[in-house]
């Protein structure tokens, strides 16, 4: 772990070195030409543009040459501790540069304006794509590479704590490490406070301060269409802007859309009964399919990439990717969010979280009690304020995966249990829940909420969840006060009035997570500590099934066995657990989405293997989603999966054809394939979970949400199957093709779900219908 943490160290220095490289390359024929008689710049001017940039060079040339030859010639003994601690100990030339950065931006700006060739240099500057293709260059402004150091130190720190998490203390390395993290630390808090502000203050009239306080990309609701926007809060307004077409490599520049000061704005129509626009809401296919071209093209990237496949191919892919991105990004967020001007004009953003919803809120609801006068902005204002954002916006790029840099975490493919145990700290009694999201695609997904605990200040949920991740890195929690009175409460965008008491959120760290225990941790927010314990299952690991070993009991033992034992064609537990959701779980929201209490789960499972009389009685006084968590646990916990190790590949393959005639036929003789057992119980399952989605419109499960619930737990490869590629020179990456492998599971057992007659299974010798040699 040492060596491929250096490695990845290596890799980022390198390519450092290439933007401070491409800074110094003009500096020279500049300094040239500054004592001629026609001179660019003058020495002064070049002196403030790219002062400290050659000692940067320097002392990162130095520590790359004296890295580089250790990490070759690795062994556990190797020592780079002193290579850290004397680059730590240079952090002052970031001092000088940081300080001078303002200074060096403003100079530059002013020089372009003024000299046509050198706003042409300063566009154009190339830097190393990487060490190996010389060749091989990206075009970068001066801007940008300009603002490298600044991002440089802070992200210093990052790097030490990974590097000291895998440095064992009695190395001699680690007290070296620590003495630079330490020193690296103590800087980066006392440069951090100055970053900041510099770059988000701009001055207007009468020397007053308008500071950027928040950006980000959101979707706009306009006439029905969705359009991408940046929305920029400012201390005494809200700008709304789009980002124009980029061309030639050219800095972003952006229209104005609209604007609200501050004191006009509010979150409650003017007139109530104004009905809010209808949000077009997108299928769940939609996304999915959207998602599984996503997986497929990035395999087809790194495909591409190791087959050393020209740079030509990839960019023709990769700009597929990006419209597919850009178009999901577009089309997921479904949550509402208004603003109104006082002159009566009112906005709607969709959002995908209520999390940034809420963020936004507080932000400007803060915010507007140090505004009390209304104003308007002339064209001039209003157009330089909108050329402002380019120099102040914080998020620079559409959140897409396509704008990671290669050396970013990919984050967590797998399961992430989650049980939020307990909440403190509130100021009085009320009905409280959480609700757990985590990022997907570049966006947040609401996955889980708990019940609602009533009349405490001090909620005992004790549930747990499972959350499947796509590479995800971060876990957030809401935590709600549950209103039930909705008369009392001023309604908000005609949304659910329940009120947000608290949110945060912790980082998915993959070291920290992948010893696969139980970690407990304590989320703070606004005074509110939620308890909670995560426990990671990577995606490779939650596929090793435990063989059977025991004969009794239920849990854990071949289907067939089971059934043979009882004299059934269906297992008690599965007949058992779907009468009562259909005695009392038919119209139960989010029913075998939303996780049962682990404990109750617990005693249900030990209750039927011991194959307990009193299963019934139990059952009837249990929360009906644990029961439905029972039965999940039952498929998931078999031997061997419903639809069998042999058959898997084939139904894999068979929802892939694309002729419907062909597909269906396929489909059916292969279900009709399956061990007598499995096949009753499958039939038994898919009418229940058809009877299930007819209540759609109450218990929000339609066919497509059943489907993505059970998908991956009737249907799971065997190890040996997993994600093998088909053609081994060809290596599919392990985090794309698990997403591509859990969507066909989701596809397969949907296409079953949709499917209008399937034939009764004791007619399935003899039918003529389905040939063997399809």
């Amino acid at each position: 772990m040492r060596k491929w943490v250096l490695s990845g160290i290596l890799a980022s220095e390198e390519t450092y070195l290439s933007h401070l490289e491409a800074l110094l390359l003009p500096m020279k024929p500049l300094k040239a030409a500054a004592t001629t008689s026609q001179p660019v710049l003058t020495s002064q001017q070049i002196e403030t543009i790219f002062f400290k940039v050659p000692e940067l060079y320097e002392i990162h040339k130095e520590f790359y040459d004296g890295l580089f030859p250790r990490v070759q010639q690795w062994s556990h003994q190797q020592r780079v501790g002193d290579l850290f601690q004397k680059l730590a100990s240079q952090l002052g030339v970031y001092r000088a540069f940081v300080d001078n950065y303002g200074v060096a931006m403003e100079t530059a700006e002013k020089c372009c304006q003024a000299n046509a060739q050198f706003a042409e240099i300063s566009e154009n500057l190339r830097a190393r794509s990487n060490k190996d293709a010389k060749d091989q260059t990206t075009k970068n402004s001066l801007e940008t590479l300009l603002y490298k150091p600044v991002d440089r130190v802070t992200r210093s720190t990052l790097v030490l704590h990974d590097l000291l998490k895998h440095t064992p203390s009695s190395h001699p390395d680690h007290p070296l490490l620590q003495d630079a993290l330490r020193i690296s630390q103590n800087f980066l808090s006392s440069i951090n406070e100055e970053i900041t502000p510099r770059r988000q203050s701009m001055t207007v009239k009468k020397g007053e301060n308008r500071q950027l306080l928040k950006d980000s990309f959101m979707v706009e609701l306009v006439e029905g269409a969705r359009k991408l926007r940046h929305v920029f809060l400012f201390t005494d307004l809200l700008l709304c802007t789009k980002l124009k077409k980029q061309s030639g490599g050219k800095t972003q520049q952006y229209d104005c859309k609209w604007y609200i000061p501050l004191t006009d704005l509010s979150f409650q129509m003017v007139d109530e009964s104004e009905a809010a626009p209808n949000i077009p809401l997108v299928l769940d296919e939609e996304l999915d399919a959207m998602k599984i071209k996503i997986s497929q093209i990035k395999n087809d990237i790194q495909r591409e990439k190791r087959a050393n496949k020209g740079s030509k191919a990839i960019e023709r892919l990769k700009k597929k990717l990006s419209e597919q991105e850009s178009l999901l990004l577009l089309m997921s967020p479904s949550m509402a969010f208004r603003v109104h001007n006082r002159n009566g004009k009112s906005y709607t953003f969709l959002i995908s979280s209520d999390y940034e919803r809420a963020e936004w809120r507080e932000n400007i609801r803060e915010q507007q009690k140090k505004c009390f006068k209304s104003f308007s902005l002339t064209s001039v204002e209003l157009q330089m304020l909108t050329n402002s954002c380019v120099k102040l916006q914080t998020v620079h790029s559409i959140p897409l995966t396509i704008n990671k840099e290669d050396d970013e975490s990919p984050g967590l493919y797998g399961f992430l249990n989650v049980i939020v145990h307990s909440a403190s700290g509130f100021k009085q009694s009320s009905n409280l829940y959480c609700t757990l999201e985590v990022d997907s695609f570049g966006y947040f997904v609401n996955k889980a909420k708990t019940r609602v605990y009533r009349d405490t200040a001090e909620p005992n949920w004790n549930e747990e969840f499972e959350i499947e991740l796509e590479g995800s890195q971060t876990l957030r929690i809401l935590c709600y006060e549950k209103c039930y009175n909705k008369t009392k409460i001023t309604k908000e965008d005609g949304e659910s009035t329940d009120r947000i008491m608290g949110k945060g959120q912790v980082q998915l760290d993959p070291q920290v997570l992948q010893d696969r225990d139980w970690q407990r941790t304590v989320i703070a927010m606004n005074g509110i500590e939620v308890k909670l314990s995560v426990k990671f299952t990577s995606r490779e690991f939650s596929l090793k099934r435990m063989p059977s070993r025991k004969q009794t009991g239920v849990f854990g033992v071949k289907i067939a066995v089971v059934t043979k034992r009882e004299r059934s064609k269906v297992p008690y537990i599965v007949r058992q657990c779907v009468e009562e959701i259909e005695r009392r779980g038919m119209e139960e929201v989010g029913i075998y989405r939303v996780s049962g209490v682990a404990t109750d789960i617990q005693a249900l499972k030990a209750a039927f293997d011991v194959n307990n009389k009193d299963v019934s009685v139990m059952m009837s006084e249990m929360d009906v989603n644990a029961i439905a968590g029972t039965l999940k646990l039952y498929f998931r916990e078999l031997p061997e999966p419903l639809f069998t190790d042999e058959f898997y590949p084939n139904f894999a393959e068979g929802i892939a054809l694309s002729d419907p005639v062909a597909k269906e036929s396929c489909m059916l003789n292969l279900l009709l394939s399956l061990p007598e057992a499995n096949l009753l119980t499958f039939l038994f399952l898919l009418d229940h979970l058809k009877r299930v989605a007819e209540k759609e419109t109450v218990n929000k499960m339609s066919l497509h949400n059943l489907a993505t619930v059970f998908g991956p737990t009737l249907l799971r490869p065997s190890e040996k199957e997993s994600k093998l590629p088909a053609n081994p020179s060809q290596p599919i990456s392990m985090t794309d093709s698990w997403s591509l492998e859990v969507m066909s599971q989701v596809q397969v057992l949907l296409y079953f779900l949709q499917l209008e007659a399937i034939p009764a299974p004791d007619s399935k010798r003899q039918s003529i219908l389905f040939s063997t040699e399809v």
